[in-house]
């Protein structure tokens, strides 16, 4: 057992080969069976490409801090912000001191000098402002759930369709997670072969101890209710949808079943605490199981799990913690036919952002397919609405 520990302390920190993205070799203690251990190198840093102005409008959510960020490396230059909060908006300027603060919505959406506007404020608002940034001749960026209900969706749908602009979602759990990328390249390099399923695991905590995830700061008022949030199938299983539909190649899908529940946060009867799904697409299947239980012990906010089951191997993804192994998030695990592997994907590169300010510079769809992306918008809104409402457990 002490050997094996040892064997698994030092996977964060030995490698052996690693393709395009490079690896050093493992200098680790001899490992009994096919077994490698391997650490992703980080590619080179290149420059930005392009450069483009952009804003916030609504800053609800912490997770538009790291939405900043990804356009940011893409060449986004940020020069004005809308916040509802004030103790949000505060931390936002320390951030960014060079920020601009708007006097309100309009303020940001109206500026002619910028080319996208990105926000994170109240989940079933969310749709309403990029419809109007759209109309405006601009792209917009949203935090998931970029959507809320059907409604919006097809105002959303019909804005594109009139007016050329991109609306983009951040999944951040696929689009912000370097395992979770690379996870993508071993799927396309055919590591598994045809992709059958995938399960995502995503617990969740609602007090948090730091950090951008949503809970460093009291839960705000709306969190706790369905029709701001979205419900939990809609929130947070949208990030878990967008991976069904990426990684299984899914073009049409459907909700075959789905549940939610409210089992101990009663005193707020519009929130449910727990729900899962089971999925169907074109080119495989998915379940999602999603909660609000993830206790202090962890050490994070989630211990989300991805697994991709292929017709000649698998794909495990431990985003966040390798529980009671090691704290480092971005665990790559992949078995076939010849070995098993863990892959450190740690220094993994992040594309989105620099591939999403060059769709906005060249009309492309390479960093998220429109299509796709509303696509499990849509899915998401359909599960909630069909759930069954469980309340006798």
């Amino acid at each position: 057992m002490a050997r094996r520990r040892d064997i698994l302390e030092r996977m964060g920190v030995a490698a052996l080969g690693g393709a395009a993205f490079g690896a050093a070799a493992w200098s680790g203690p001899a490992l009994s069976g096919p077994f490698r251990a391997e650490v992703l190198k980080p590619g080179p840093v290149a420059a930005p490409k392009h450069h483009i102005r952009f804003g916030v409008c609504g800053i609800s959510h912490d997770h538009i801090h790291a939405m900043v960020a990804a356009i940011q490396r893409g060449g986004g230059e940020l020069v004005s912000v809308w916040g509802l909060e004030p103790d949000k908006l505060a931390s936002f300027v320390r951030r960014h001191p060079g920020v601009r603060v708007a006097k309100d919505q309009d303020e940001v959406i109206a500026d002619s000098s910028l080319q996208l506007v990105l926000s994170s404020h109240i989940a079933s608002e969310r749709a309403g402002i990029g419809v109007r940034v759209m109309q405006t001749g601009k792209d917009f960026l949203s935090d998931k759930p970029g959507v809320t209900t059907l409604e919006d969706l097809a105002r959303v749908r019909a804005t594109i369709a009139e007016t050329g602009r991109l609306y983009g979602i951040l999944y951040s759990e696929r689009l912000d997670v370097p395992a979770a990328v690379y996870a993508g390249e071993l799927i396309k390099q055919g590591a598994i072969g045809d992709v059958i399923q995938t399960v995502n695991l995503a617990p969740h905590q609602i007090v948090q101890h730091g950090g951008d995830a949503g809970g460093a700061s009291p839960r705000p008022d709306w969190f706790w209710n369905d029709r701001q949030f979205g419900g939990i199938l809609c929130d947070i299983g949208s990030h878990q949808i967008d991976q069904f539909l990426f990684y299984t190649g899914s073009t049409k899908a459907k909700v075959v079943a789905s549940q939610i529940a409210n089992l101990r946060h009663r005193e707020h009867p519009h929130f449910q605490d727990f729900g899962d799904m089971m999925l169907r697409g074109n080119r495989g299947f998915g379940y999602v199981r999603l909660d609000w239980f993830t206790p202090d012990g962890l050490g994070t906010w989630g211990d989300g799990r991805l697994f991709v089951l292929g017709t000649h191997g698998y794909i495990e993804v431990r985003k966040y913690t390798n529980v009671a192994v090691s704290p480092r998030g971005n665990n790559l695990f992949l078995v076939d036919g010849k070995s098993a592997r863990y892959i450190d994907c740690s220094a993994g590169p992040l594309p989105f952002g620099p591939q999403f300010v060059d769709d906005i510079v060249n009309r492309t769809h390479n960093a998220q397919d429109q299509a796709q992306c509303l696509l499990a918008a849509e899915l998401a809104i359909r599960a909630q609405m069909g759930a069954d409402r469980v309340t006798d457990i």
